[in-house]
């Protein structure tokens, strides 16, 4: 029989999939539904003493993570492309009241209704 930990982080690792796949069918639904299963589990995960055997096991959700994190990445640099692309942003830098870069570009119209 499974112990608390085990189960947990069986739930992170579906969660960590299911993100994987809604990542690649570009489905935002999903994507969110993956990501709250994801904080859930990792919340409940954390609450647990983990024991040494699980040790393997968080090594493999971290890089499963990871991958995720690099595909997430790719799809965030290609929508900010399609944007600026379409003048939706501006492409260049951007900076806030106190001269540091970081603030929010603003979005152009891109057609009169």
């Amino acid at each position: 029989m499974g112990t608390a930990i085990d189960a947990s982080l069986e739930a992170l690792e579906q969660a960590l999939v299911a993100e994987r796949q809604a990542l690649l069918a570009h489905d935002v639904d999903a994507l969110l539904a993956s990501t709250a299963a994801k904080l859930i589990a990792l919340r409940h995960a954390e609450s647990l003493a983990p024991d040494a055997a699980a040790a393997g096991r968080l090594t493999e959700l971290r890089a499963l993570n990871q991958a995720n994190s690099v595909l997430l990445a790719r799809r965030r640099r290609e929508v900010n492309w399609a944007l600026r692309h379409l003048g939706r942003i501006e492409s260049t830098s951007v900076y806030d009241s106190t001269g540091q870069p970081g603030a929010r570009p603003q979005a152009r119209c891109l057609g009169v209704g």
